[in-house]
């Protein structure tokens, strides 16, 4: 398998104008495309001076389309020692990245940088209650460097919580939650690899993908539900290859915790389950359980100008 990224700059003029569509309904294509061009040739002097990698052909046609990938999973979710029926949404999307302020940015600039957005999503009943969990991750289409912004936010019927991490100097990381022992919290982590940056890293190319003893910071869904210290922890990593698919397993001894990530062997990698085993459940009724997600269906589509009534037929077609 080919490495997706190659090593010159002759697309990044055609990249620039292709970050400009997603998720901004106030921008027509012809008003991007006009933005790219007053600050192309600016664009590529600077990235080109950096040796950014151009993408290839394929990456390209796939992700800057204009729409998202949205794919949704049926969800077995372990939560207080029983395995819960749910529902998972994957999306995917490339945005430009406002460098400076950190978040996505509304118009093409020299400071931007071209990413793939993750917003993953679970929703399942506990008992009477719902739980609620999105995380947002950010992470360079170049893939030389680690995920530029994580967020993380849990809302059920206790209360809420939400963490945030900039990848800045070092991991700069804010937490708020409704437990009065974690409160709001600030502090700074040194930079080492993030598990929500795995999910973008394999769709990029998995090749890259980090092998071996590791030290990784666990995703923040995962820390917050267990109420763990955000840290990095000692984890082995290893790619398993098959004839169709692969797995990628994230294993952590410390936490009896691990992740296997099953997607498509060839482009785009295409993410069709995940399995997680870790201790589910506090103090004598805690126990060792598998939480699964199997695929039911992708869209391709652009799916934020999709916000009528009549668009609401499309989650049919998601199994939602």
């Amino acid at each position: 398998m080919k490495s997706i990224l190659s090593k010159s700059s002759l697309y990044l003029f055609v990249l620039i104008t292709g970050l400009s569509v997603s998720c901004n309904q106030h921008t027509s294509t012809a008003e991007s495309a006009m933005i790219s061009a007053a600050v192309g040739s600016k664009t590529i002097k600077k990235l080109a001076t950096s040796s950014k990698k151009t993408i290839a052909p394929n990456f390209k046609k796939y992700w800057y389309a204009g729409d998202a990938e949205i794919t949704s999973y049926e969800l077995q979710q372990a939560r207080y020692g029983e395995i819960r029926d749910g529902k998972a949404v994957l999306v995917y999307v490339s945005e430009p990245f406002n460098s400076e302020k950190q978040v996505k940015a509304d118009r093409n600039n020299s400071e931007n940088i071209p990413v793939i957005k993750l917003n993953a999503t679970k929703n399942f009943l506990t008992g009477i209650y719902p739980y609620s969990i999105m995380s947002s991750t950010f992470y360079p289409v170049y893939d030389d460097q680690h995920a530029i912004k994580v967020t993380a936010s849990v809302q059920e019927w206790c209360g809420q919580v939400f963490s945030q991490l900039n990848n800045k100097e070092e991991f700069e990381i804010t937490s708020h939650s409704y437990f009065e022992s974690e409160g709001d919290q600030q502090h700074t982590l040194a930079k080492s690899v993030l598990e929500n940056e795995l999910w973008i890293k394999i769709r990029i190319n998995p090749e890259a993908l980090p092998t071996g003893e590791a030290e990784v910071i666990p995703s923040f869904e995962y820390l917050r539900l267990s109420h763990k210290e955000v840290k990095a922890y000692q984890a082995e990593l290893s790619l398993e290859t098959g004839s169709s698919h692969n797995i990628y397993t994230i294993n952590y001894p410390e936490l009896q915790r691990s992740l296997s990530i099953t997607f498509a062997k060839t482009f785009p990698f295409t993410i069709e389950g995940w399995t997680e085993t870790s201790v589910s459940g506090f103090g004598s009724n805690s126990k060792t359980m598998t939480s699964t997600a199997t695929r039911i269906h992708t869209l391709k589509t652009p799916y934020w100008r999709q916000n009528g009534n009549e668009d609401v037929s499309l989650r049919d077609n998601l199994g939602l």
